[in-house]
C-alpha cells in the first residue's frame, strides 16, 4: 500500500494536468537557448503592468489588474489595484527576483526567507527546490511548511494583448504544502509562467490549486481558483 501511494504522488502532477488538458492553453514558437542569457529588467518607481485575469474553465474575465513598483530599495513594493476588486495586497520582493510577500496566491503569504520568484538562471533545463515556511498575512502567530519546485523549460515567442515578447517559460510545482486551513488534508498548486525579461515581468501566469478534505481522494478534489494572467500593458 505504502509503495502505490508513493507511485500515486510521484503521477499525480501528470494526471492532473491530463484532466484540464483540453482548456486553452498558449501556443507559442519555441525558440532557440539564447547564447547570452538576457538580464531581467531593474525595478523602478513608476513601472506598471495591467493583467486581463481570466478563469480558465470558462475564459470569464474575473479583474483587470494592475501592478505598479511604488518603492524600492532593500525592498521593492508593488502595488495592486483591481478594477472590480479594488485594492488587493501588495507583493514585495527583497531583492529584485525573490519573493518575501507573495500576494498572488489566497491567501497572500508572506515567507519567513526570500524565496525564488524565477528560475536563478535563464537557461532551459535548470531547476532547483526550495524548502520554506510561510506566514499568512496579517496573522504572524502561525508559518508552515512550503516546498517550491522551480523548473525551467524553454525558450518561446508569444503573442499577448500588450504585444508580442520573448520569454522563458518555466513550471512552479508546489507539492503537498501545508494549508493554514487546518480542514485541509492535503494541498498542492502549480502554474506556467511565460517570463519577459525586457519587461522585468511575465506575460502569462496561468496557475491552479487543488486540495483534499479528510476521506476524499485526488479523483473527486477540490478545486481553488484556476486563473490565467495575460499582460494587456506596461511602461
Amino acid at each position: 500500500m505504502k509503495l502505490l501511494q508513493k507511485i500515486s504522488l510521484v503521477f499525480l502532477p501528470a494526471l492532473l494536468v491530463a484532466c484540464i488538458s483540453s482548456q486553452p492553453y498558449p501556443n507559442g514558437v519555441t525558440l532557440a537557448q539564447p547564447i547570452n542569457p538576457p538580464q531581467v529588467r531593474a525595478p523602478q518607481v513608476g513601472q506598471q503592468w495591467v493583467y486581463n485575469v481570466r478563469n480558465v474553465f470558462n475564459q470569464e474575465i474575473v479583474d483587470v489588474v494592475t501592478e505598479k513598483v511604488v518603492a524600492i530599495g532593500p525592498q521593492v513594493r508593488i502595488e495592486r489595484i483591481g478594477l472590480k476588486h479594488g485594492r488587493l495586497p501588495d507583493e514585495i520582493q527583497e531583492p529584485w527576483g525573490f519573493i518575501l510577500q507573495d500576494s498572488h496566491w489566497n491567501p497572500p503569504q508572506k515567507f519567513l526567507q526570500p524565496m525564488p520568484l524565477l528560475p536563478e538562471q535563464l537557461v532551459a533545463g535548470w531547476s532547483s527546490f526550495y524548502r520554506n515556511r510561510y506566514q499568512v498575512v496579517g496573522y504572524p502567530d502561525n508559518d508552515y511548511y512550503l516546498g517550491l519546485n522551480i523548473n525551467a523549460l524553454k525558450w518561446e515567442r508569444v503573442k499577448v494583448p500588450a504585444g508580442e515578447f520573448n520569454t522563458l517559460l518555466y513550471r512552479n510545482d508546489m507539492p503537498f504544502f501545508t494549508s493554514n486551513d487546518f480542514s485541509r488534508v492535503a494541498n498542492i498548486r502549480g502554474e506556467d509562467v511565460w517570463l519577459a525579461p525586457e519587461i522585468g515581468r511575465w506575460v502569462i501566469r496561468r496557475s491552479s490549486g487543488r486540495y483534499l478534505w479528510a476521506g476524499m481522494f485526488w479523483s473527486n478534489a477540490l478545486w481553488e481558483d484556476y486563473l490565467e494572467w495575460e499582460l494587456v500593458s506596461w511602461k
